[in-house]
């Protein structure tokens, strides 16, 4: 998914003018590259429909799943500012509501707004779910919000868009009260009892060890000592290592497990593991 939005915004960066002009060029070569990578299989008609026929007009594309419409989806070209313009978005809820579908995704491109076509006592503004701008947003907000959409997540996008929406509202008012932006996030992601490899002593005894790569990962913890955890480390760097690298690492193994290490020499290593393999190591007591 990443690849793909970054793909979508060097295109936006070489070729503009053509996205500004051409509506097809951005459904072939920027929106059609997105919801691939979302898991939508955008050349099946079991899933991906263009040109849906409703009372008001032809949708763009219709996503289904199971047979049952899901979302329809209006591409617009680059020029249209799909966050402030109203008609595009009237537009699409008309085709929503005309043949009964429950969500609308609007996107040039590079601005995506998503809407729940109907409900009761509200305004079209007050039914949008989220939006996404890939090109003032964080990388990283952006790709949160678009995958949402992804073909296993767009039924309960709804719920999970609430969720998502609350958490920021929540984080912001904790930051507004005082509270460490980074205290919060280690707040997030603390497991049990894990304490940093930088806080360790050496009088430590572990329960378990963790290595933090794109999410904490457990790994098998034979005995339950500083030593054995440097050893799971260890056992972690070897598998995921390769040629030299990884024979480097086997004879380091060896030669570690046949020494009498002190407790404060092994939390040493394993802050030199984390600096030079660019990896968090958390120890659970």
């Amino acid at each position: 998914m990443e690849r793909a939005v970054l793909n979508v915004m060097s295109r936006i960066g070489l070729h503009r003018k053509l996205y500004e002009r051409n509506e097809e060029a951005v459904k072939q070569h920027l929106i059609g590259e997105i919801m691939t990578a979302l898991g939508w299989d955008w050349n099946n008609p079991e899933e991906v429909r263009p040109e849906e026929r409703t009372e008001d007009g032809r949708a763009d594309y219709a996503l289904l799943l199971d047979g049952e419409i899901v979302a329809f989806l209006e591409a617009k070209n680059l020029s249209v500012n799909v966050l402030k313009r109203e008609e595009p978005l009237r537009q699409l809820a008309r085709y929503c509501f005309s043949r009964g579908v429950r969500y609308g995704i609007l996107t040039n491109g590079a601005k995506w707004v998503v809407a729940k076509a109907f409900a009761e006592g509200t305004s079209l503004r007050d039914r949008v779910l989220f939006t996404v701008d890939l090109e003032e947003e964080p990388l990283e907000r952006a790709l949160i919000k678009l995958s949402l959409l992804e073909k296993g997540r767009i039924k309960e996008m709804e719920r999970l868009s609430t969720l998502l929406n609350a958490f920021e509202i929540a984080y912001k008012s904790l930051l507004r009260e005082g509270f460490d932006e980074k205290a919060l996030l280690n707040y997030l992601r603390a497991r049990g009892r894990t304490v940093p490899v930088e806080k360790l002593t050496g009088v430590e005894v572990p329960r378990a060890v963790y290595v933090y790569e794109n999410g904490w990962k457990p790994l098998p913890l034979g005995d339950k000592s500083l030593k054995g955890a440097l050893m799971a480390v260890l056992d972690y760097l070897e598998g995921r290592a390769e040629g030299k690298k990884r024979e480097e690492v086997r004879k380091a193994k060896e030669l570690l497990a046949n020494m009498e290490l002190p407790p404060e020499k092994v939390v040493l290593l394993l802050r030199e593991i984390e600096r030079d393999e660019g990896i968090k190591i958390g120890v659970e007591l």
